[in-house]
């Protein structure tokens, strides 16, 4: 603020005119100067309009511009005005500085406008700080410029909403098309057709099947939701030196990698390697990360592969650190068509991955080598065993071998000892079903400290990059005749006891073989959710699956979008996705069967009222426990029985203290001290190992909660979303987190066969889930209401192929029939169909927008759930209902991760027809719908009177069902149309069944040989 300032006193006059004064508006309204001049009075008119010279600027009162004693207008001191602005610097100057300051600005005055206007002395603050006139401002309490530094506590994780603009219409849209199908339904029963009531009532059942089955599909996602992750804030908690933690080093939990593989034929060992290495090259402190790969086949192949891939890593994982590189599979980088010297910044970047390309063809060269190597290795051992057997057995028979005489052919290492898993020959004690428990450290732990490269380390200059590299064990657990191994189930259950005795990571990550670490950070990411607020009561971390491979049009919807960034969203909004298999970090101590440290009970109409869960006590080991009470369900009474490994019973306490949150904020409960997870971890020793051995054999599990309880769940081919059907049981969560960069990337089957077969083992598995007692039907109250209808969805889609099957019929049947599941098109029909159709267009249109899926991949996933639903769906309900009923066993083979035969064309498999029997039913309904197409438009155009309506109502469903089954079609066909000779021969004889079939059952009359012109009715 300005004015002009009056002309002066001759007491004045000897000193120069001052251009500019300041001075200070009083709260009652008097100005006081705050320059050498005298004070000056403003308060009435300007004394000259044109005195733009000199002006006075009015400062805010602030601590540093109040005098001791300010003379008041006309000489006059004022005692008052003092007092007043004593009172408003005694904050200043009060005992509690260091809280003032750490407040936000008080009423008194403007603390931004007096660090601005401060005459180029800013005062004190997180900017600058003056220690030489700290006093000034009152700062001798101990504040100092330390205070301003420390960082506010900031979460690890955030939740991002769905915009309202979205969901809105979408939930909207639900109850809409919920509404017109109840209405449409109950017309379709009001108004029968007397014309064809066996079609009216067939079609009628199917509706309401699907009515029903789409309700159970859309219920869940009502809340969709997506989640962001802060890693700078994790490496800022956990990375960063503190009073608690003077040296900066990782206060992260550890984490142990599972990887499974059964068969090197159909999971090639370069895939693994490509995985392990992967993992090993991984961005996470290297003392606290540990691989373990469970090789169930117990094949040297795998284990030789897994020695040379370690070998390897001891030059890839200091190159993938030195140059940041990604993805750190180096099949994948090396494959990769972008620039690979983008974004590197090294000068010798170009020379180092020069070499380290060349070792990598090498190292391929070693690994494809390796069958013939052990062939001819084990082929000259077992020359010379022969000849020493047959020394000895002379020697012994008087010069001639005994009559039956014979040396078993075995498989050797290449330190000259026989392989005690299985043989290439296999025998007694070394097959594949029976054969000793075998685990080698190949690596071993790695020092708590950083070892620096040095400038000639294995021919690459890798100075001051850290070149250690984690913990990997090969383990194959034992194998006797007589014993239930439990699949794939079981070998991971192996692995959580051996890891639980070698490295007790807190978290466990599984993987497939042929599923790698594409993204570098992916395990932080994960870890930003397990370590937040709140953290301790999640159960396990799902990524979405995302594949390699896949041919550009995703012919087979193998990608499976809808289900991975469509369903999955939706269930994190609730009580979190289930388990899929792989690309899943665990809490160990959720896997022992524990319950969370605070879990929720859902009762009355559709869950709303929401209560705290009582805590349930473990109980004393028994045989017969009597004292449990009688209402516990079975899924909350607590594991007791973890076998006879003391040192793995010790280790459960420590897994579930380490594997806590940071107690760093008083919002965080259940949380660690600050610093609890520096100490080095010790090294391994023979007792250790032996433990590890003992705790993999096939009699541990007797008469324990393993498989019952106690990690994968035995009893179904799908253990993955039984083992995490029952942690939401006990009242757990668990996190989708999907990453901008994939954390995970596989290979899936393009093969139509594959395909199928894969869909099929899923089928069977929810037909087991929905015949067992992990019905969600059967669900404690912790579970959530929408929760318990997503996984009753899970149960209950494949017996919707019953139905469909029933649907893809009907269009043939009425265009055979000449008539139409109802009388005629009328308008009632014609709008409840427009309505329902257009509902389910919006529906989809904005569930592409919230969840990011493209409008072909939605098409793609609705013409393979038919395909599925009228081939492996309906197989995998016939299989269900034979193992409950007849106690028919159902095994299924492994998914092959081998590419075709053709090596250049990577899409080679998707062009093989492989004919099983799942392409019955499908070509089935194919050929009668064209039969059925050909017949009625032949017998409309030819009739006296034809009715068109029906025609058009027959060949409207008929085209639709066609349309759905076009990826099939195309799929048989082949390479460029070459179509196999059993496809003709099905389809003809099909053709001509369905021909004879139905002039025996309707007959041509004479009315409609003739040809005639008969009026059109629409």
């Amino acid at each position: 603020m300005a004015t002009s300032s009056p002309k002066k006193s001759s007491s004045n006059a000897a000193r120069p005119p001052q251009a500019v004064k300041f001075s200070r508006r009083t709260s009652s309204g008097r100005v006081v100067s705050l320059s050498r001049d005298d004070d000056i009075d403003i308060s009435g008119d300007l004394s000259n309009q044109n005195d733009y010279i000199n002006y006075t600027v009015l400062m805010p009162p602030t601590p540093d511009n109040q005098p001791g004693r300010v003379e008041e207008e006309g000489g006059e001191s004022g005692p008052a005005m003092g007092a007043k602005l004593d009172r408003r610097v005694s904050i200043m100057n009060s005992a509690n500085n260091r809280s003032m300051l750490l407040r936000s600005q008080t009423g008194d005055f403007d603390h931004n406008r007096w660090l601005f206007e401060s005459k180029a002395r800013y005062g004190i603050g997180n900017a600058f700080w003056q220690e030489d006139d700290e006093n000034q401002y009152g700062t001798d309490g101990g504040v100092t410029m330390s205070d301003f530094m420390d960082k506010p506590w900031k979460p690890l994780t955030r939740k991002v909403k769905v915009p309202p603009g979205v969901l809105s219409p979408y939930r909207l849209l639900i109850v809409i098309r919920l509404v017109a199908l109840f209405l449409f339904l109950a017309w379709r029963w009001q108004n029968p057709n007397p014309d064809a009531i066996w079609l009216w009532v067939l079609s009628t059942v199917c509706e309401c099947w699907f009515a029903f089955s789409w309700l159970l599909d859309i219920l869940p996602k009502l809340n969709p939701i997506n989640r962001a992750t802060d890693l700078a804030a994790l490496r800022d908690k956990f990375e960063q030196a503190s009073p608690s933690n003077p040296t900066g080093r990782s206060d992260l939990p550890g984490v142990d990698v599972f990887v499974s593989t059964a068969d090197p034929e159909k999971e090639p060992p370069l895939v693994t390697a490509n995985t392990i290495l992967s993992i090993l090259a991984a961005d996470y402190p290297v003392e606290k990360l540990a691989c373990y790969i469970s090789d169930d086949g117990g094949a040297i192949l795998t284990f030789e592969a897994m020695a040379e891939a370690v070998r390897f890593a001891e030059a890839w994982v200091p190159f993938c650190r030195k140059h940041a590189i990604e993805p750190r599979n180096p099949d994948s980088y090396f494959s990769l068509k972008t620039d690979p010297t983008k974004n590197k910044k090294r000068p010798d970047f170009v020379k180092d991955r020069r070499w380290i390309k060349r070792e990598y063809d090498e190292f391929k060269v070693r690994i494809n080598g390796l069958p013939e190597s052990i062939r001819k290795r084990s082929e000259m051992h077992n020359s010379k065993e022969a000849m020493k057997e047959k020394r000895l057995a002379k020697e012994k028979n008087g010069g001639s071998l005994p009559p039956d005489f014979k040396v078993e052919k075995a498989t050797w290492m290449a330190d000259g000892t026989h392989w005690p898993g299985t043989w290439h020959n296999p025998t007694a004690d070394h097959s594949k079903g029976d054969h000793a428990g075998i685990l080698q450290v190949m690596s071993k732990v790695p020092e708590s400290e950083p070892v620096l490269g040095q400038p000639d380390e294995r021919k690459l200059d890798f100075t001051g990059v850290d070149i250690r590299i984690p913990m990997f064990s090969y383990v194959s657990r034992e194998k006797r005749p007589g014993y239930d191994h439990n699949k794939k189930a079981g070998a991971m259950n192996a692995l959580v006891r051996a890891s639980a005795i070698l490295s007790n990571g807190p978290f466990i990550l599984n993987l497939d073989c042929d599923h790698y670490v594409y993204n570098s950070l992916a395990i932080r990411e994960g870890m930003c959710f397990m370590m937040d607020r709140g953290g301790d009561r999640i159960c396990y971390i799902q990524f979405p699956q995302r594949f390699e491979g896949i041919d550009p049009s995703d012919r087979y919807a193998n990608h499976n979008t809808v289900f991975f960034d469509g369903s999955m969203r939706a269930l994190d909004g609730l009580q979190g996705p289930v388990y899929v298999g792989t690309g899943c970090m665990f809490r160990r101590y959720a896997l022992y069967g524990f319950h969370p440290p605070r879990a929720s009970e859902y009762s009355g109409m559709f869950g709303r009222i929401k209560s705290q869960a009582p805590i349930i006590r473990a109980q004393p080991e028994s045989e017969e426990d009597e004292s449990q009470p009688l209402n516990v369900h079975p899924d909350l009474d607590l594991p007791r029985k973890f076998g006879n490994s003391t040192m793995f019973t010790e280790s459960i306490a420590v897994a579930e203290f380490q594997g806590r949150p940071l107690a760093d904020h008083a919002s965080v409960k259940n949380g660690r001290p600050p610093g609890a997870l520096l100490a080095p971890r010790p090294p391994l020793d023979a007792p250790t190992v032996a433990e590890a051995v003992a705790v993999i054999s096939c009699w541990y599990e007797d008469k324990t909660d393993w498989g019952g309880k106690i990690g994968w769940i035995y009893g179904s081919v799908t253990e993955d979303v039984v083992t995490g059907y029952r942690m939401h049981n006990r009242g757990w969560r668990s996190i989708y987190c999907v990453t901008k960069r994939d954390a995970f990337r596989g290979t899936a089957p393009i093969n139509l066969t594959d395909r199928l077969h894969q869909v099929l083992r899923w089928a069977t598995g929810s037909v087991e889930i929905f015949f067992s007692r992990n019905n969600p039907l059967l669900a404690t109250r912790r579970l959530k209401f929408l929760q318990r209808i997503a996984y009753l969805n899970v149960g209950f889609y494949p017996f919707t192929s019953l139905f469909l099957v029933t649907y893809c019929f009907l269009p043939a049947l009425s265009l055979f029939s000449g008539q139409f599941i109802v009388q005629g098109l009328n308008v009632a029909f014609l709008f409840y169909l427009l309505i329902i159709s257009l509902t389910l267009t919006f529906l989809s249109l904005l569930e592409v927008k919230w969840s990011g899926i493209a409008l072909e991949e939605w098409w793609r996933n609705e013409q393979f759930w038919v395909i599925g639903g009228t081939s492996a769906h309906l197989v995998a309900v016939i299989q269900g209902l034979l193992k409950v009923i007849a106690g028919i066993e159902i095994s299924f083979t492994l998914t092959s991760k081998s590419a075709g035969d053709d090596e250049d064309d990577i899409y080679a498999d998707l062009y093989v027809v492989k004919w099983t029997s799942l392409f019955i039913l499908p070509l089935t309904i194919i050929v009668v719908n064209l039969v059925a197409v050909v017949i009625a438009v032949s017998r409309t155009i030819y009739s006296v009177i034809p009715q068109w309506n029906k025609l058009f109502g027959g060949l409207f469903f008929s085209f639709w069902v066609l349309a759905h089954m076009y990826p099939f079609a195309k799929g048989l066909m082949g390479r460029r149309g070459r179509v196999p000779t059993i496809v003709y021969v099905w389809s003809g004889l099909v053709s001509i069944t369905v021909s004879l079939l139905w002039i025996s059952i309707s007959p041509p009359d004479g009315n409609t040989a003739s040809a005639g012109g008969g009026s059109v009715q629409v």
